[in-house]
């Protein structure tokens, strides 16, 4: 029965000795998710580049072009070129003209990570560079790489300058610039950045970024009429395109469609004219770009381009086409497939072009290969290529015999070879980094299972009361045992030469096992001691790890669709209030409590990831903040049942009162603040100085107040909800204002939930009634963990996966509103800016944190313990989340 007094839980006291092993157990932990995080970085963020290849310049009978002009429009989006204004008037009038008379037009695909040095790279070198490069800003290389640029006579380049171009500047008067000029393989790059600097001030679809597009349009056209007047000759191609997109928050980083599609205009010497097509609707044939869209694509109405020949590329397609315009070697580690669509030359030169394309990739694969092949003590070659001089010479026989088309398809399926050939040396060790870091996680798992039963549990009271003695096996076997395979490991991958890292992946795995067989015996104690557990235990323990797994399964769903919070919420306001009326029989008032506020938050999960603005939704936010502060304070005023657990150590001292309305008057004035400096900007005004000094120090006291709130638990959750308010407030800009206040009501609910299921578990007396009246929460002593436990953690890891993605996507700091820094700063600070944006991301994680810290001492179980199962069953999302890399590198092209 609910009510039915049960035995008291034998009490816990950590040994100073387990002290000594948890903080050790705590160093090695961050060590280890520290060095196995950086394992990322060796099977995704990897450097694709290679040295010692001789170039391939293409067999032409003559260069389509002298000269060439690259005009890139950083951040200019597709749709916000190709589309119409509002007035039906298309915003590139003259590149508009230039699709329908003179050149070719298409969407170019750029791939994650969506910044400019890496859509840079991409254009000029035909690669997709290592991502973690774009931490090393413009001014650096992290690696040599040949580009474009590198294998032109000359570049010429106006705006970011010194991207990726090595070489002495050439010091000219006019005579030397006019010499310069006649000659040919001359490249001229315009980087033209007004597109993005708006588009991140004032996003996309404002009236400034549209004209913008105008402006890069009357820029082109200039630059296109003084090229023409001035050689006068016909021998100039152009190439306009953006090296990535905009989202609509005014961000970029990610693979959304606004961000990776990009618009590709090409005319003038070597380009082909318009192809007019009846429209058709054409089957999906399977082919996706680098951003996973699909090859034929239809185009939007509003574009109003259907019957002109659209021809999509990867980003990579567009250095091996500026190449061959020039009569430039494809860069050399390039992996761009030349779009032949584009080039109006002979077919015997397209043959040649594409071969030489082909050949370029060919011995990218082949130098992987050898450089592979010389450090493996087992190589396993890329079967499908080895008879790939049988298909060049094949492929040679048919161009003398000129045989054009099927000399065509070979080159273009030998290319295909090698790009495959090539994403498979890539990945080549990622089998033995998954097995070492997978067996590596395990490990740390089971050492972590075996620290909780051994430091927070009753089994090893259990065991010793039935005199099964469990000695750690410490002998010398186990310690050469684990030297002995660390010594053999780091020998074999010093033979192959493998990376550092390598060596570390698998010394912690090692390391990790060697605990785990250092406690076999207490493993074998344990095992004996469930053998004779009653079946009912055994069921409950099956039953609660299966559901343990599937709420993990489910979270890791969440991550790819945050609607599951909302059906999540809904379940659980129906569940835990109709648990509290039939089995706990706690107030009616309470369940309905529970009901409405796990409603209430399944509603934000529903709302667009992009939060649009509406600071009426803020102020409205701050009252309803106080509301619930004044009903907790209400609560912490009430003496029955089960609010002594949460009420007890309240002296009632005056100064906790003054505290309180100090707080709600500090989130009163955030709410205020807020609505001033909206109306400031609204008006195009600057904010002032003082409105800033104040939205600083509100933030700031606000922050400070909590640590003088009374020891209670309702009272200090409550100054904690309170303390962190108003700097939330002043960071939102729409309904994520609202959420911090559902947030908090569910987290409130968890705790009182938890307090009744205590008091209907525990004895009731006027003895004990007194005790929690006067004793403070935080003196009590601690209780080992029992197997029900396991729903505190678990609950933890869903309401911290909720604050996760309650209002967003938590994963890029790209993908949240600038804006809602303005109240704090107007000038534009990127660190700063990024210093708010983080910490108003951390207040929910911050809640959540303490309101588990005071759960565990409500229900009087170890913290410590607990934490260890938060890891635990986190680390069980990662190995998931660890395979869901493998298979994302694995699909890659």
């Amino acid at each position: 029965m609910a009510g039915r007094p049960r035995p008291q839980a034998q009490t816990h006291s950590p040994s100073a000795s387990t002290r000594r092993r948890e903080r050790w157990l705590v160093v090695l932990g961050i060590a280890l998710h520290a060095v196995y995080m950086l394992s990322i970085f060796d099977i995704y963020f990897k450097s694709p580049i290679v040295h010692g290849m001789d170039p391939v310049p293409p067999r032409l009978s003559a260069a389509p072009a002298k000269r060439l002009v690259l005009l890139v429009a950083d951040g200019l989006r597709a749709d916000k070129f190709f589309e119409p204004d509002e007035r039906g008037r298309y915003r590139a009038p003259f590149l508009r003209g230039v699709i329908e008379e003179k050149g070719r037009w298409g969407v170019s695909h750029a791939r994650p990570p969506t910044e400019s040095r890496p859509g840079h790279v991409s254009l000029i070198a035909g690669f997709y560079e290592d991502p973690s490069a774009v931490t090393k800003g413009w001014k650096a290389n992290p690696v040599e790489f040949d580009s474009v640029f590198n294998q032109s006579r000359h570049t010429i380049s106006f705006g970011i300058a010194y991207l990726t171009v090595h070489g002495a500047l050439i010091p000219m008067n006019m005579k030397t610039l006019q010499q310069l000029l006649q000659q040919d393989k001359l490249v001229i790059f315009l980087h033209l950045l007004g597109c993005d600097t708006n588009g991140h001030a004032h996003r996309p679809y404002s009236s400034i970024y549209l004209n913008n597009v105008k402006v890069v349009d009357q820029i082109a056209e200039s630059v296109y009429n003084l090229m023409e007047n001035y050689f006068n000759d016909n021998q100039t191609a152009y190439v306009f395109t953006a090296d990535h997109g905009m989202s609509d928050k005014g961000s970029h980083g990610d693979g959304h469609p606004s961000n990776t599609d990009t618009p590709l205009v090409a005319w003038g010497a070597g380009i082909r004219s318009p192809k007019f097509l009846a429209y058709t609707e054409k089957p999906d044939d399977g082919f996706r770009f680098v951003d996973d869209h699909k090859h034929d694509a239809p185009t939007p109405q509003d574009w109003a381009l259907e019957g002109f020949e659209r021809v999509d590329v990867n980003q990579a397609d567009i250095a091996p086409l500026m190449a061959t315009l020039v009569g430039l070697p494809c860069p050399m580690n390039s992996v761009g497939s030349l779009p032949t669509q584009y080039l109006k030359i002979s077919k015997a030169d397209e043959v040649e072009a594409v071969l030489a394309n082909t050949k370029q990739i060919l011995n990218q694969f082949l130098r992987k290969s050898q450089l592979k092949e010389s450090s493996s003590l087992y190589f396993k070659p890329f079967k499908p290529l080895a008879n790939y001089s049988l298909v060049l010479n094949q492929i040679e026989e048919l161009i003398s015999g000129r045989d054009y088309e099927t000399a065509m398809q070979h080159s273009e399926e030998l290319r295909r070879m090698a790009l495959s050939g090539l994403h498979y040396f890539q990945t080549y060790d990622w089998f033995m980094l998954m097995t070492a870091i997978t067996l590596g996680y395990i490990g740390w798992m089971l050492n972590l299972v075996l620290h909780v039963l051994q430091s927070y549990t009753s089994f090893p009271a259990i065991l010793l009361k039935r005199a099964q003695f469990y000695p750690q096996n410490t002998s010398m076997k186990v310690y050469i045992g684990g030297c002995f395979f660390m010594g053999l490991s780091s020998i074999v991958l010093l033979l192959e030469k493998s990376p550092l890292l390598y060596h570390a992946y698998v010394f912690m795995t090692i390391f990790l096992w060697t605990r785990i067989v250092q406690n076999f015996e207490f493993l074998k104690a344990v095992w004996r001691e469930l053998s004779i557990m009653p079946f009912k235990y055994i069921l409950n323990l099956l039953t609660s790890s299966v559901v343990a797994l599937v709420v993990l399964e489910f979270l890791v769903m969440s991550f790819f669709d945050r609607k599951i919070y909302t059906w999540c919420f809904l379940a659980l306001g129906i569940l835990s209030s109709t648990y509290l009326a039939l089995f706990i029989q706690a107030s009616p008032a309470l369940a309905i409590y529970i009901w409405l506020a796990c409603w209430f938050l399944s509603v934000f999960t529903l709302m667009p990831a992009e939060i649009p603005e509406n600071n009426n939704l803020v102020i409205f936010s701050g009252g309803l903040i106080i509301l619930i502060a004044l009903a907790s304070r209400w609560s912490n005023s009430n003496s029955s049942s089960f609010w002594l657990y949460l009420t007890r150590a309240n002296k009632r001292d005056p100064r906790s009162f003054k505290l309180f309305i100090v707080q709600v008057i500090l989130v009163a004035i955030s709410s205020i603040m807020v609505w001033l400096s909206t109306s400031h900007r609204s008006q195009n005004r600057e904010l002032h100085s003082l409105h800033q000094l104040i939205n600083w120090s509100v933030a700031a006291v606000a922050m400070v107040l909590p640590l003088f709130s009374p020891p209670s638990v309702l009272s200090r959750l409550t100054s904690i909800f309170l303390g962190f308010a108003p700097p939330f407030l002043l960071l939102s800009i729409g309904y994520e204002a609202v959420f911090y206040s559902a947030f908090a009501m569910v987290l409130i609910g968890w705790i009182f939930v938890e307090s009744a299921n205590l008091h209907c578990s525990e004895e009731s007396g006027s003895s004990r009634r007194r005790s929690l009246v006067d004793d403070s929460v935080f003196g009590y002593e601690e209780r080992h963990l029992q197997l029900s436990d396991l729903r505190i953690p678990l609950l933890f890891v869903i309401l911290f996966n909720v604050a996760f993605f309650g209002t967003g996507n938590f994963a890029s700091i790209a993908s949240f509103e600038i804006s809602s820094v303005y109240r704090f700063i107007t000038v534009f600070s990127p660190f700063l800016m990024a210093g708010l944006l983080i910490f108003k991301l951390f207040i929910p994680f911050m809640l959540v944190i303490c309101t588990f810290s005071a759960l565990t001492k409500v229900v009087r179980i170890p913290r410590l313990g607990c934490y260890f199962l938060v890891i635990l069953l986190s680390d069980v999302m990662t190995i998931h989340f660890f395979f869901l890399v493998i298979g994302l590198v694995i699909k890659l092209p």
